[in-house]
């Protein structure tokens, strides 16, 4: 029987024994002293795990791999140290699993593979200080230009601090080199974090500049800002996975950290081809550049996709330390969530609501807490921002995933299976949608040129709530039978709908739309609300304005280019001045 202890572990680590198997959750002993969340490795084919509990001289473990053939009685190795991830230059443009294992070149990625580090790459490095300079956590000593437009930082680990002793000159280096000593410490391209701490920094940043997304409902109506967090909430088939796309395609962020928690394969492969198509407009390359891609999919180990956010939250705060702003797509922590139930149940642990652990709630806010924009160790500006999918049975939002993920992010949007099946897309439901991001991105328009924002925001939702009350109305008595002035209302609130609300992700000038473009369509439904109003009060019957042709306003989203705000202006102009002729 092979006993040599795991990498990374001393020879002189205690061979335990595997007690009892139950799917993928192990009890063990003989390991010697342990500790939470320790790393092990389990069995002759060491499979990776994580102790979750401790029970005198036993400990369970739950394991990240299949555990078929997996017997009592075989060998286990405690580490030593928290399950921990290699951070680095080579992670732009790579697909990974839920540990951050290269899945590229892996063969069979469901075979056991322990903790597989990422391949060495190679890359040019330039050091940007010399022997005999003072640094401490968080500093740039080096840099690593040109992947997918991002220039990476090399920073002194955190706890690290001292005199360089010796700086390797500019040059091609391994992904696992030392490039320089500090004090005596070996500083290397990459370097390891447990994936359950979160890393230090200074402090919170509270002057929040808005995460644009390109896409109008979510910038115009329910906005988040950068190192905020929110979450989809929708049922099948309603376009979350869709959604979140667009916003890894579009969003205002340096890096891109894409998950696959538990969905189809089918669905992130068509992800993956398209980000490899889609040409990024800062560098003229592909997108997929700078992203980093972690596949946790349903057909792979279900424990390793309860790791797999803490993975991705742990890479997203290694670009924030460069002074980057990093965006998380996660889809969708409804399947996380039933990981962590598969695991209570395992372990004994009392059911809360739904089967789910009593820590669920304390578990999603630790997770979004992680978000945010800081003041780095190394003095710089950098944020997360978290952006999951919820998907409760049913689309019911009082589920227990659903319900305490709203406690806790910044801003939901909702989806609607009606909007959906009507074609309405992004099918987001501005009724039981809303952001607590609000006043502060108002705030951020208002000194970059834009102090109509909130006016302009508020006098669209009370367009869109007038009209909701006066359609149950209608349908009692009849649209005819409403005064002219009602009638107007539920007019432009359905151009509100199709001119503000509705997106083809499709379309080559509407899958994403500048934010002066969001601006100029948005004011040009409120231009024309004004002028139908005026007209009406001039005695023109709301039959005759409501025959107004407004498709050259419609069609503008479609036919003009992302940022030709002037021509949504010039467009509205023309057609109100056609409609004072008409009825002059």
């Amino acid at each position: 029987m092979d006993v040599n202890p795991p990498t990374g572990s001393e020879s002189s680590a205690p061979v335990g024994r595997v007690e009892r198997v139950n799917g993928p959750v192990v009890h063990l002993s003989g390991l010697g002293p342990t500790t939470m969340f320790e790393y092990v490795e389990v069995g002759r084919a060491r499979i990776p795990g994580e102790i979750i509990s401790i029970d005198r001289e036993r400990a369970v473990a739950q394991l990240y791999e299949y555990t078929g053939g997996l017997t009592v009685g075989q060998p286990a190795w405690a580490s030593g140290h928290p399950l921990t991830v290699s951070l680095g230059p080579g992670l732009l443009g790579g697909i990974f699993d839920g540990l951050l294992r290269p899945l590229a070149g892996a063969g069979d990625f469901l075979g056991r593979r322990g903790l597989d580090r990422p391949a060495v790459t190679t890359h040019r490095v330039e050091p940007v200080v010399h022997a005999g300079t003072r640094v401490g956590g968080g500093d740039v000593i080096a840099k690593v230009p040109g992947t997918g437009g991002v220039e990476q930082l090399v920073v002194v680990p955190p706890g690290v601090t001292g005199v360089v002793d010796d700086v390797e000159p500019a040059g091609t280096f391994g992904s696992s080199d030392p490039i320089a000593t500090i004090d005596g410490t070996a500083v290397a391209l990459t370097s390891d974090w447990p994936i359950r701490t979160p890393r230090p920094h200074r402090g919170r940043r509270h002057d929040p500049q808005p995460f644009l997304t390109g896409q109008r409902i979510l910038d115009v109506l329910e906005p988040i800002a950068k190192g905020s967090s929110a979450t989809v909430i929708g049922g099948f088939g309603e376009g979350k996975t869709v959604l979140l796309e667009q916003l890894a395609k579009w969003g205002d962020a340096d890096v891109i950290i894409y998950l696959g928690c538990g969905e189809r394969g089918n669905e992130l492969a068509d992800l993956i081809d398209e980000l490899t198509h889609l040409v990024d407009p800062r560098s003229n390359r592909p997108l997929v550049e700078r992203t980093v891609i972690l596949a946790n999919t349903s057909n792979m180990p279900v424990m390793a996709r309860e790791a797999s956010i803490y993975t991705a939250v742990t890479v997203a705060e290694y670009f924030r330390d460069m002074g980057l702003h990093a965006v998380i797509i996660a889809d969708s922590t409804s399947r996380w969530a039933e990981a962590r139930r598969e695991l209570a149940s395992r372990t004994g642990a009392i059911p809360a609501e739904q089967g789910y652990p009593a820590d669920l709630p304390s578990s999603l806010a630790a997770f979004y807490q992680r978000a945010g924009r800081v003041v780095t160790t190394g003095g710089r500006d950098g944020t997360v921002t978290i952006v999951t999918s919820v998907s409760p049975p049913g689309g019911d939002a009082t589920e227990p995933v659903a319900a305490h993920t709203q406690r806790f992010v910044q801003a939901v949007w909702a989806l609607d299976r009606d909007l959906a099946y009507a074609r309405h897309y992004p099918a987001i439901a501005w009724q039981r949608s809303f952001s607590r991001d609000i006043e502060a991105v108002a705030r951020w328009h208002t000194a970059n040129g834009d102090p109509g924002w909130s006016t302009r925001r508020a006098r669209l939702q009370a367009l869109l709530s007038e009209s909701a009350r006066l359609q149950s109305t209608a349908e009692l008595v009849g649209l005819t039978s409403l005064p002219t002035e009602e009638r107007l209302t539920i007019l432009t609130a359905g151009l509100v709908s199709d001119v503000v609300l509705q997106q083809s992700a499709l379309s080559e000038n509407d899958a994403f739309c500048e934010l002066s473009k969001q601006q100029a369509l948005a004011q040009s439904v409120l231009d024309i609300h004004d002028a139908t109003l005026e007209l009406g009060r001039q005695g023109v019957p709301a039959s005759v304005i409501e025959g107004f042709d407004f498709g050259p306003l419609i069609r503008a989203k479609n036919e003009l280019a992302p940022d030709d705000a002037d021509g949504v202006v010039r467009r509205t102009t023309e057609l109100i001045g056609r409609m004072r002729e008409q009825t002059s």
